[in-house]
Parts: C-alpha cells; sequence; structure tokens
C-alpha cells in the first residue's frame, strides 16, 4: 500500500478498476449472465413450490422423502 493512502480508499481504487476490467472482458459478460440464469431459475423454482413446504408436490417429496428414510432405516 502506498503512504499516504487511506486503506479504505485504497480498496475502493481497487474495486472501481476491477470493474473497469470486468467491463471490457467478454468473460466478465458471460458470467453476469450466468448469474441471470440462476436468479431466474430460483425464482421459477420457488414460484412453483413456493416459500414452505406446502401444497401437492411439497406432500409428494415429503411423503417420499419420508418412505426412503424409512426403507433405509429398516434395512440397516
Amino acid at each position: 500500500m502506498k503512504e499516504g493512502i487511506p486503506p479504505m480508499l485504497h480498496h475502493f481504487i481497487e474495486t472501481k478498476e476491477a470493474l473497469k476490467r470486468l467491463r471490457t472482458d467478454q468473460d466478465g459478460v458471460v458470467s453476469f449472465e450466468y448469474i441471470i440464469v440462476a436468479v431466474c431459475i430460483i425464482g421459477a423454482v420457488s414460484a412453483v413450490f413456493g416459500v414452505g413446504a406446502g401444497g401437492a408436490i411439497g406432500t409428494a417429496l415429503t411423503g417420499g422423502i419420508t418412505a426412503i428414510t424409512t426403507a433405509f432405516t429398516a434395512a440397516v
């Protein structure tokens, strides 16, 4: 770190330069696209299943997991 530059300003400058490189880097664009797709998938899954495990799909999944756990416990 250079003498006389506060640490917070130093981090700000590093972050600003990193964002400049990311803006001009085509690989950075691809990574942002992956983030957008992941957010869309998470939104779709939460819209279908809801926040809790309620509804027919949640009940079916809970029942299936319970059956698997019971069968595994009985086998051991």
